[in-house]
């Protein structure tokens, strides 16, 4: 008796270990857990990007949650400020669309605010400045239903602001203006762990200015998407959509001896440029395909 006991006890153990094991693997470090980020750079949104995040919502069954807050006036006006995307997301097709927004924190941890986040399959974020959602929503019941939204499967999507937002370090999080990268709002919603976040790289001539930010931060990742393009994150992995580059910066790279790879070109300074179907893993740190 007492063997079978000890029998059944070390399968159970064994395939208790194997459970944790397994689940140890397949849990992403970087990225959401089960859902999906949408990270752009800002500028002309295109219909291929947009189309992609519709059908990563659900399609026409799609239930999506947009944030405008990043895009309120200073000193605040009191009135929702205006999206376009609604119209956008009508176009094809959406017709369950929730404008939530608010600037006072006892609402952002109320039960009814959250309500709509609790029931979609998606959340957009607008542009804008982003240490407004950072003042309205961090460490809120708000924050953590978009973190919720995420770990059932749901995609965030989000540009220029909305892109920066959703990383772990708050680019240009300073209220005085957006020229300061490492500004007095510094943390981000941190969907995308490990990470800083900039947009509009190219087109307001910005690909170095994350370099000193990363020097200060060597363990963080940083990624700048310039406009019209867009990352689309799964577990620990982005590709890269739209009509431009996206820049990385790493202190990994500043330090790796060369060797025939597809990263050799980051050796040859502080950044290197992926463009459109170029697939990377977030934990390696590597490119692991070479297109655009």
């Amino acid at each position: 008796m007492n063997r079978i006991c000890l029998t059944l006890c070390l399968v159970i153990l064994t395939l208790t270990t194997a459970m944790a094991q397994r689940t140890t693997k397949t849990s992403p470090k970087f990225g959401p857990p089960n859902g999906k980020l949408l990270i752009v750079g800002g500028g002309v949104i295109d219909s291929e990007l947009w189309q992609k995040f519709v059908e990563l919502a659900g399609g026409g069954d799609a239930r999506i949650v947009v944030v405008p807050t990043a895009g309120m006036t200073v000193p605040d006006d009191g009135k929702v400020p205006e999206s376009q995307v609604p119209r956008i997301l009508g176009s094809l097709g959406v017709h369950q669309i929730t404008i939530l927004h608010t600037t006072d924190r006892s609402v952002a941890d109320s039960v009814a605010f959250i309500k709509p986040i609790q029931e979609a399959t998606a959340v957009w974020f607008d542009g804008g400045r982003q240490w407004h959602l950072a003042d309205s929503y961090l460490h809120s019941k708000t924050e953590k239903a978009f973190h919720d939204l995420l770990e059932r499967g749901g995609i965030i999507g989000g540009t220029s602001a909305g892109a920066t937002i959703q990383g772990s370090y708050l680019v240009r999080g300073d209220t005085s203006g957006p020229d300061i990268v490492q500004g007095d709002h510094t943390e981000g919603f941190n969907f995308l762990r490990g990470v800083a976040i900039d947009q509009h790289i190219l087109a307001r001539n910005r690909q170095f200015d994350l370099v000193p930010l990363i020097e200060t931060h060597p363990d963080l990742l940083g990624i700048g998407i310039n406009e019209s393009t867009a990352i689309l994150v799964t577990g620990d992995q982005f590709e890269v959509f739209g009509a431009s580059y996206v820049a990385i910066t790493d202190a990994n790279q500043w330090k790796a001896k060369r060797s025939a790879s597809p990263n050799d070109s980051a050796r040859k300074g502080k950044i290197y440029f992926i463009g459109r179907g170029t697939k990377f893993d977030l934990v390696t740190r590597r490119v692991l395909n070479r297109r655009g």
